[in-house]
């Protein structure tokens, strides 16, 4: 990781930002605090942020908020954090663009795990020798190395996590995918996740390429198994 890696590490409880700063900093990453929404926003408009941790529950704007603000206007990996457990949180967050989540508490060493898998997908997308080829079908485009999607003739804002979810099914069209599998090639490992983590974004997806996402034209559901793109 280069030395300049900056975290905005938001959450309003100190004793998580020692918890978690602490590790951090031993990395060699540069931490920048923030401990309500409000703080968060203008702490990012500041700095040059890698990685955006944001704990849902914050004062003045709470986190879910401040995702969808910050998705509005950036793609920065967003890894949330939820001390309730509360299912609806991790749906929303993942919907309003956060690419993953963890639920308190949690080992700092899972935390430190998720954050460098963020960095090193950030930093260098993992494809297969010739996967900056443009990819086509039946009017949607998908430009890997501009990272651009174009649906019908019209651009489509994809997060991260929905880019490189499109492209590993688009690159292999016909080919089923298990939630396991797609869950590795995102993140190079499935451990601590939820396989229903894939049909929150798969769902997402639809909503955006899709003219009906109910009776989809470019990714189907293999039903007990996972999902496909469609033949080309």
């Amino acid at each position: 990781m280069r030395d300049s890696t900056t975290i905005l590490l938001v959450d309003d409880e100190d004793s998580i930002q020692k918890l978690l700063t602490y590790p951090l900093e031993r990395d060699g990453f540069r931490v920048v605090a923030a401990r309500d929404g409000e703080e968060a926003l203008a702490r990012f408009a500041e700095e040059r942020v890698d990685v955006v941790v944001l704990d849902v529950m914050l004062p003045k704007l709470d986190g879910l908020e401040v995702c969808r603000r910050l998705r509005a206007t950036s793609s920065v990996p967003i890894l949330m954090l939820t001390a309730r457990g509360d299912e609806l949180d991790k749906v929303l967050g993942l919907e309003l663009g956060a690419d993953d989540y963890m639920t308190k508490p949690f080992s700092v060493r899972e935390f430190r795990s998720r954050v460098r898998a963020l960095l090193r997908r950030a930093a260098a997308p993992r494809h297969d020798p010739g996967g900056d080829d443009v990819i086509e079908a039946d009017g949607l485009r998908i430009d890997p190395a501009r990272r651009r999607v174009t649906v019908r003739g019209d651009a489509v804002e994809l997060t991260y996590v929905e880019f490189e979810l499109l492209r590993a099914l688009a690159e292999r069209p016909g080919r089923v995918f298990t939630r396991q599998a797609l869950l590795e090639r995102l993140w190079g490992d499935a451990d601590y996740r939820d396989p229903r983590t894939i049909d929150v974004h798969v769902r997402h997806l639809r909503e955006k390429l899709e003219l009906d996402a109910r009776r989809p034209e470019y990714i189907f559901t293999v039903r007990g198994v996972g999902y496909r793109f469609r033949d080309r």
